[in-house]
């Protein structure tokens, strides 16, 4: 097991600069990355213009310090100096083709876990109860589920938490309006169905809207539920379980696992936040409410810009909500990493969350808070994706919507084939396709929801990267090869490097590791996206150009049919981290 190239490039050229220029350049960032040209190599050392100042001396001089000090003999060919002073090296083909041996005799493809795994808590979904999931909560759900693979993957504890939408003002509404016109759904579970429970939900909030004196009799409820009253506790379990199930339908659906601790979690530790932030002398009054005035954050009149953590009735809200949550998951939690999956429209709250938490003391400079925003999903049209009456999409029936359509095209080009199989293959299409479109978007952009597009067999598309598996599983079944049975160790199963495609395809091979490290600390998921693209088109480059089954050689048979599994394996481990499931045949 190794960390990638890159990771252990940087600790090499790390050492290497401190050895050239002294202890106090211990920690100086090396600027290592792979290689934008490969004609001048795979790796490229920008450290020496930036040194050029501090030492002043010529870059090329410094470049040939770092290079005297530098370890490579056992990965590298012997570095060179371009311009100014950029060192660039080139992986050797004995190197490549003894570490792609290792991947391929491996479950982890020779990935290392990390040496100091942490504590990592990664909030993702959060719907709300009386509501459908709709395709807002599908990237969040999505990009949160993906986060977490990647991060269990690296060896991290992670605790996946639902912070589901299951308290207040709303639910006095709801409870008030359902006494009326619905007593039953307060009374027997699965009394209603939870579309038409949603339609009661907006009805309900209409007349909150309209009729003072049904506000009035709501915020009654609002204080029976919170004092434990046993008819609106009743209730509220009822419409929660209703709820949880028809959610679980869906994260079922998409191989979700998820711990849910919602909003009424908290609620016992929201006075505890009050008194905490009057102890630190935060707090602030302000037209009857309790602040705290951000930095950095101001009102149109320049004036700072206060944060509401108990309103002017003794209510509390979200962000009171959220403090208790974030002070709970350092303290009880133990976490060292908190991730936030939320629509981009969230920012600002969590930057203000996380600026008081911090002068709370509650947020040491040793516990990261990071809020992962993501952009609109948008239709044809360029607007928010609704359905032709201007209502949220239903999550349910748009993953409905993709398998149908996948079934559809499989149906038409294998009609012959069982039924069993091809709704198989429907599920395993239909919905990779609906996560793949969006993971592979840069998540802080909007992108617009196609079909069409999502289910090509063409193009940085699912449907592609599980053909090119399943291509490489047909390769194996035409030569009557058992991958899984090779003898691996054998001389004569050695892979041999020699053409330029299979070079570049066992190049970008070894630099799986690189695109894990860089999703599990960006967060951003298109990049392992990006590098299964680039890897499946350098299969079909290989594939194209380099006979497998009908090499001239049987060792040269051999050491091409083993690029294509390891090829496989990565294909299926990066999918399976974007929660994408494989198939064998399609």
């Amino acid at each position: 097991m190794t960390t990638s190239i890159l990771a252990d490039l940087k600790i090499r050229f790390s050492k290497a600069i401190a050895a050239a220029f002294g202890a106090e350049y211990a920690d100086y960032d090396p600027a290592v990355a792979a290689a934008k040209d490969t004609k001048f190599g795979d790796y490229q050392c920008n450290a020496a213009l930036s040194l050029t100042k501090k030492l002043k001396q010529k870059p090329q001089d410094v470049a040939a310090q770092i290079i005297a000090n530098l370890e490579f003999a056992d990965r590298f060919e012997p570095p060179t100096i371009a311009g100014a002073g950029f060192i660039n090296l080139k992986l050797q083909l004995s190197y490549i083709a003894a570490h792609l041996a290792e991947m391929q005799k491996s479950d982890r493809l020779a990935i290392a876990p990390v040496s100091k795994p942490e504590r990592v808590i990664v909030d993702f979904s959060s719907p709300n109860i009386a509501k459908e999931m709709h395709v807002g909560h599908l990237r969040s759900t999505i990009i949160g589920d993906s986060i977490a693979r990647i991060l269990e993957f690296q060896g991290h504890e992670v605790l996946r938490l639902n912070h589901v939408g299951d308290w207040g003002t709303q639910f006095g509404m709801l409870i008030t309006f359902l006494r009326e016109v619905y007593p039953d759904a307060l009374t027997k579970a699965d009394a209603i169905a939870i579309g038409d429970l949603v339609e009661l939900y907006r009805q309900a909030k209409k007349r909150f809207d309209e009729d003072p004196e049904f506000k009035e009799i709501s915020r009654s409820a609002v204080v029976e539920l919170q004092a434990g009253g046993q008819s609106a506790k009743q209730a509220w379990q009822l419409l929660c379980e209703q709820s949880r199930r028809e959610f679980q339908k869906i994260y079922d659906a998409l191989n979700i696992q998820l711990e849910e601790r919602g909003e009424s979690f908290y609620n016992p530790f929201l006075s505890d936040v009050i008194s905490d932030l009057k102890a630190t002398g935060l707090l602030q009054e302000d037209q009857g409410a309790l602040c705290v005035f951000l930095e950095g954050f101001n009102n149109k009149d320049g004036q700072p810009l206060p944060l509401i953590v108990q309103k002017s009735d003794g209510g509390y809200n979200y962000a009171t909500t959220d403090l208790a949550a974030l002070r709970y998951r350092i303290r009880e939690d133990q976490a060292t990493r908190i991730i936030y999956v939320t629509d981009i429209g969230q920012s600002a709250h969590f930057a203000q969350v996380f600026q008081v938490a911090q002068r709370a003391d509650w947020l040491p400079e040793s516990v990261q808070a990071i809020h992962v925003p993501f952009g609109l999903v948008m239709g044809d049209d360029g607007k928010k994706f609704k359905t032709r009456s201007g209502d949220t999409v239903p999550l349910k029936s748009l993953l409905e919507e993709a398998v149908t359509r996948a079934y559809a095209d499989i149906d038409s080009r294998n009609p012959d084939a069982p039924a069993e199989f091809k709704k198989d293959v429907a599920n395993a299409i239909g919905l990779g396709a609906v996560k793949y479109a969006d993971l592979s978007q840069n998540r802080t952009s909007n992108y617009i929801f196609s079909f069409d597009k999502m289910l090509s067999l063409q193009g940085n598309t699912a449907p592609y990267m599980l053909y090119a598996y399943v291509r490489v599983q047909g390769i194996g079944r035409k030569g009557g090869i058992d991958f899984d049975r090779v003898d691996f160790d054998r001389v004569d199963s050695a892979i041999s490097l020699t053409e330029a495609p299979e070079i570049a395809l066992a190049k970008h091979l070894l630099q799986f590791a690189e695109a894990i490290d860089a999703v599990a600390e960006e967060l951003f998921p298109n990049r392992l996206c990006q590098y299964l693209f680039e890897l499946s088109q350098k299969f079909n480059q290989f594939f194209e150009q380099c006979p497998v089954l009908q090499a001239e050689e049987e060792t040269i048979k051999i050491s091409r049919l083993n690029l294509c599994d390891i090829t496989a394996k990565t294909l299926k481990l990066g999918l399976g981290l974007l929660g994408i499931r494989v198939l064998e045949r399609m």
